[in-house]
């Protein structure tokens, strides 16, 4: 199934002024399907944090979203991330979190994407480049 979504606990956050696209660190991090297996509709209505990302899913490293604006249009934008050295299983889905503390499963979960250029991506022990959308969208549009 196509999906690209906020959670809807981020939702709930930006509505509430607690996400600041300009201020707050968001991360990047690749995900096995396979492994983060639930339904997108189910994972985007229920899971809010980290804790709900089984470790085994987790490909590669994390890395902080970069040279963020907003666009005149209304979206959040942003610098391209690479993620370097990427090996393990297929990546078919990228995950945006806020990180609020470093590496802890109360980190709030923001966007879940599984349609994207380069998706799934094989890893072969090289980066991998997430690249926004150039047109209206850019990373996304609340």
């Amino acid at each position: 199934m196509a999906y690209n979504s906020l959670y809807a606990s981020a939702r709930t956050m930006l509505l509430k002024g607690e996400l600041l696209w300009l201020t707050d660190k968001f991360m990047v991090q690749l995900l096995d399907a396979g492994v983060y297996s639930t339904n997108a509709d189910t994972a985007i209505a229920t899971h809010t944090t980290m804790a709900d990302i089984p470790a085994g899913a987790l490909i590669g490293s994390a890395v902080e979203i970069t040279g963020k604006t907003i666009s005149t249009d209304g979206a959040a934008a942003a610098a391209n991330v690479t993620i370097p050295a990427v090996a393990g299983a297929t990546a078919e889905y990228v995950l945006i979190y806020k990180e609020v503390t470093p590496g802890a499963a109360t980190n709030p979960l923001i966007l879940l994407f599984n349609v994207a250029t380069g998706l799934p991506a094989t890893p072969n022990g090289g980066d991998i480049i997430v690249t926004w959308d150039a047109g209206i969208n850019k990373v996304f549009r609340p």
